[in-house]
């Protein structure tokens, strides 16, 4: 287990830090890190043993679905499937404070979704997440902290919850927001508030709708 110093100027010793951890992700291990939100824990979401892992680890139900970051839209399109309301959504608010719940991809694995259909996307507004990503590829992206505990906003916080079941843990100092993102359901373009974050509903359908 390590923690790793980082900042958002992303200079020489953060993006040794962000390889660090990247080089985790890709063998397989958790990794937390940073979020415009607040602190998350993160695996490759292709890798079902990792994904297993991670839901151990949070003592989270394997019911409840994970939600998966990605860079930019490009990258989306390994994940869910890119629809018209979908992209709308991304150009409004994507990086920031919103997950986008769609169509998923086939390829990502159902440990992730909990056999559903459906995945969770996000872009978080975080330069040190961004370049984790862009280092990894999609990862997922679900609060720091054991099932049902506070969200974590400090990597002190998130390493008292998991201690060396996280290889590197990303410290950038308190979190973001402290808040999580909005969580909105798109179907049939219909919308469904799942979780209430700082971007509001009439947020939402104005940039739909509008």
């Amino acid at each position: 287990m390590k923690v790793l110093k980082c900042n958002s100027n992303l200079d020489s010793a953060s993006l040794d830090a962000i390889e660090q951890a990247a080089e985790d992700i890709r063998a397989g291990n958790l990794v937390v890190y940073p979020t415009d939100t607040v602190y998350g824990i993160g695996a490759n979401p292709f890798d079902q043993v990792a994904v297993k892992k991670l839901f151990v680890a949070k003592n989270r139900p394997f019911d409840m679905p994970l939600t998966v970051a990605v860079a930019d839209k490009d990258m989306v399109e390994q994940i869910a499937v890119m629809t018209k309301p979908v992209e709308k959504l991304i150009d409004a608010f994507l990086p920031g404070p919103l997950t986008i719940i769609t169509n998923k991809n086939p390829n990502v694995p159902d440990i992730v979704t909990s056999m559903s259909f459906k995945v969770g996307i996000r872009i978080p507004e975080d330069p040190v997440a961004l370049e984790l990503i862009r280092r990894t590829g999609p990862i997922i992206a679900t609060s720091a902290n054991l099932h049902s505990h506070p969200d974590a906003v400090s990597v002190e916080q998130a390493e008292k919850e998991f201690g060396d079941k996280v290889s590197t843990y990303l410290d950038k100092g308190v979190s973001g927001t402290g808040r999580p993102s909005t969580i909105v359901w798109i179907c049939d373009n219909k919308i469904e508030i799942i979780r209430q974050g700082d971007i509001s509903k009439k947020q939402i359908e104005d940039a739909l709708y509008a």
